[in-house]
């Protein structure tokens, strides 16, 4: 059971109804979300989301270093990253 959302960065692969959302990419897990609240959502730029929307826009290194965190931890808790996402 999950009981809480965490604020997980993805990749934006595919803009949907006109850039209101957006089919993100969490390390191969791949999940609709809403980008609305963002300035200049665009394919290949990194989002942190939270409850389902992008709630920031992140820096491809700063993504990449998170993700790899996200990993980490995943690893030392014995789950699987979709347990995480």
């Amino acid at each position: 059971m999950k009981t809480m959302c965490l604020a997980i960065p993805g990749k934006i692969v595919e803009l949907k109804n006109d850039g209101q959302s957006a089919l993100v990419d969490f390390d191969g897990i791949q999940q609709e979300c809403v980008v609305a609240l963002v300035q200049n959502p665009e394919v290949g730029k990194y989002v942190i989301i939270h409850a389902g929307y992008a709630i920031e826009i992140m820096e491809e290194k700063d993504a990449l270093e998170s993700i790899e965190q996200w990993k980490e931890l995943s690893d030392e808790l014995g789950m699987d990253i979709e347990d995480i996402i």
